[in-house]
């Protein structure tokens, strides 16, 4: 099947009690049982739940994975996964990194024992040389949040194998659509299903995707016991949004395409974040890897009052934390998603008080080139007087 029709077909999305041409909500917390005596496969729902086990059935489908696990944030669904690992074990880690997993790692996870090396994700050797005795996994956020850095996935893998290492990736950007990691051999693939997989910036969620029965007992596992189960509503919106899934990608990444050329051609930008631009250093790597620049970029104003200058004159995205969404959404990271991250540290990955991330959302391409023209026409003007 092709992609959008397999966001319709390619899993059970019709009800096979009814016929229902939607999978319906199973608003329970506990289900009857038929004896005390014997299991059943439903029982209480923080353990299993039929709305969840169909979006579940139906991004492993998608991402073509065997088993996947839904969570009630991406927050969750990667501590889920990050937290499996034990005391004493190592992890190397992309440096440029989403502020969530950044703070999770050096405020959570060290307090448990384990311990995490950044590196330079462009540079393979970097990750060899990282690895210790007790390194057990690395860890891939590409294209990365919010500079969109990309990693050699194929590279990377490689040495995990030769090392006989787990590889984890957080897939959010490219979604299942346009980068499929699990067909390069990672072994867990994570999504913020918040973002272009439910599409509509009305649900919290996270999923995570594995072809190993090993990892997938540890995360299902790891969702009980934390207890971070995504609700049957977030569930069937999720399932919902996935199904224009395509239609949508097509038209946020044809406005973000033309989107990263005006930006790069204008003289009130200084740099361009987007691996769709053949100027992106990733950009040979990423074409080799996905299918697509895909629907996020960055971009980098001379300061913080071109910034705000720039912000007050955009007339339709919206300034707001996440992206993903159906309307465009304009996000500062020094004060948004990086800001648990300390100065220093931001500074060190290259998210300035200059750098903005545009999440290009379905609505019409000119409309929003003309927006953008017209806010980038103020910064101009403050940077002339």
């Amino acid at each position: 099947m092709k992609d959008n029709t397999k966001l319709i077909h390619g899993y059970s999305v019709f009800d096979d009690e009814t016929g229902a041409s939607s999978i319906p909500l199973y608003q329970c917390s506990t289900f009857k049982q038929a004896s005390i005596k014997d299991s059943q496969p439903y029982t209480y729902s923080r353990f299993g739940n039929p709305t969840r086990h169909a979006l579940e059935e139906g991004i492993a489908a998608v991402e073509g994975g065997k088993f996947a696990t839904a969570f009630s944030s991406g927050m969750g669904a990667i501590s889920a996964v990050l937290l499996s690992f034990n005391q004493g074990d190592h992890l190397v880690m992309c440096k440029s990194i989403y502020g969530g997993t950044f703070q999770l790692v050096n405020e959570v996870m060290n307090r448990f024992g384990i311990e995490v090396t950044f590196v330079d994700e462009t540079n393979l050797n970097e990750w060899s040389q990282a690895i210790r005795p007790n390194t057990r996994a690395l860890y891939l956020e590409t294209p990365s949040n919010p500079l969109l850095s990309i990693t050699d996935i194929a590279g990377v893998v490689t040495i995990a194998k030769e090392n006989k290492l787990q590889t984890i990736i957080d897939n959010t950007f490219m979604t299942p659509l346009f980068q499929h990691p699990l067909e390069m051999g990672v072994d867990v693939v994570i999504h913020s299903a918040t973002k272009f997989i439910n599409g509509h910036s009305d649900v919290v969620a996270g999923l995570v995707i594995t072809n190993d029965e090993k990892w997938a007992k540890q995360i299902v596992l790891q969702q009980k016991v934390l207890g971070s189960v995504l609700s049957v509503e977030d569930c069937w919106l999720i399932m919902r949004g996935m199904k224009t899934m395509g239609l949508r990608m097509e038209q946020s990444v044809k406005s973000a395409e033309k989107v990263s050329w005006l930006l790069a051609e204008h003289p009130a930008v200084k740099k361009v974040y987007y691996p769709g631009l053949p100027s992106h250093p990733g950009y040979a790597v990423h074409r080799k890897q996905a299918s697509s620049g895909g629907a996020v970029l960055s971009f980098e104003l001379e300061n913080q009052a071109a910034v705000y200058t720039f912000a007050e004159a955009l007339k339709i995205p919206i300034a707001a934390v996440s992206l993903g969404g159906v309307e465009s959404i304009l996000s500062y990271p020094v004060t948004m998603s990086h800001a648990c991250v300390p100065k220093e540290e931001r500074e060190k990955q290259g998210v300035t008080e200059g750098l903005l991330r545009l999440s290009v959302g379905i609505e019409d391409t000119e409309d929003l080139l003309v927006d953008l023209k017209q806010a980038l026409g103020k910064v101009i003007s403050i940077m002339d007087v």
